[in-house]
């Protein structure tokens, strides 16, 4: 065999390099969809700590086995509610493999918008599920992107007009708020308002928990040695609900003061049969994101400009 000198072997590769240039190589192209091949659809959850998206997670991979023909999914979620870079970076990278297209249940109304619009000029359509990018932010930021999911403040008010029938005019409750930044957390708390105000309810504090159970815990042990006549307690999602049972029960006044929460994630269902929790809001997490999913599918495949689409929400007490 005979031996090309190494002089010589180095030119055949800056030439050959210099063509690749030239043709726009691209070695991350080995992660895209060959043509008519199935798309690759991204979904990017919050933190899979929260029952609720994990939930949400195992709904989106029974759908994808069940049509495995139609799609490839790629699943991610970060570890906690508060890190937003991480998700930011997880759609950065989405970006980078190409995807067919992003489902997105943003961290924070706000601070994704630029990073999705990023996507969305990349060719990529991106879908918001759960929580509701911030109107503001979309119109300064000139992009706009489908909302696929429920009416939050319609949701929270329904577990609020329930709860309301449990108490008197006058009774003095609280609101355990979600992240401040996360517009469903926003609406949430206004559904709770409305439901109180309506039914003449003295709300005396209104305190994020951050959608978290242990910080939950914390506030709301604040909350009772603050005003220890509270009627109710309110929370954003049912982590926090968790959190509040568990002060309320250190503080012994199980059985004093009641509770609802939003999500009816599973942990809530002996809460509610032992009545430490009076009701909550099953916005069915195993199917949210499969609404996004087929969506997005459904964008790919018609080209159409997409619109908003409202999705169930249901009252769930011990009762039902």
């Amino acid at each position: 065999m005979k031996t090309i000198p190494p002089l010589r072997r180095c030119a055949f590769a800056l030439f050959a390099l210099s063509l690749c240039f030239l043709n726009g190589c691209k070695p991350a192209d080995k992660l895209t969809s060959e043509p008519g091949g199935k798309p690759r659809v991204a979904l990017i959850m919050k933190s899979l700590a929260n029952e609720f998206f994990l939930t949400m997670e195992n709904g989106a991979k029974a759908h994808q086995k069940a049509h495995a023909a139609d799609y490839d999914l790629i699943a991610n979620g970060i570890k906690d509610e508060l890190d937003v870079s991480r998700q930011i970076d997880l759609v950065e990278q989405m970006i980078a493999q190409r995807v067919n297209a992003i489902v997105i249940a943003p961290a924070d109304s706000k601070a994704l918008v630029p990073v999705c619009k990023k996507a969305q000029q990349a060719g990529i359509p991106v879908i918001n599920i759960d929580n509701k990018f911030d109107d503001a932010v979309l119109a300064q930021s000139q992009v706009k992107f489908p909302f696929v999911g429920p009416d939050n403040r319609k949701g929270s008010k329904l577990v609020g007009d329930f709860l309301s029938k449990k108490l008197k005019p006058g009774d003095k409750v609280a609101i355990v708020e979600g992240v401040p930044n996360a517009f469903n957390g926003q609406q949430r708390k206004l559904g709770f308002e409305d439901a109180m105000k309506a039914a003449g309810m003295t709300i005396v504090s209104s305190q994020s928990g951050y959608w978290e159970t242990d910080k939950a815990n914390q506030v709301v042990s604040a909350m009772v040695t603050e005003h220890p006549d509270l009627k109710a307690i309110l929370c954003a999602n049912d982590n926090m609900a968790l959190g509040t049972v568990a002060a309320l029960r250190a503080a012994n006044k199980s059985g004093q003061v009641l509770v609802v929460g939003y999500d009816n994630i599973a942990a809530m269902q002996q809460l509610l049969k032992e009545g430490q929790v009076a009701a909550t809001a099953d916005q069915h997490a195993d199917q949210l994101a499969v609404f996004g999913i087929e969506y997005a599918l459904e964008v790919l495949k018609n080209k159409a400009a997409p619109a908003d689409r409202e999705t169930p929400v249901d009252l769930v007490t011990a009762a039902k």
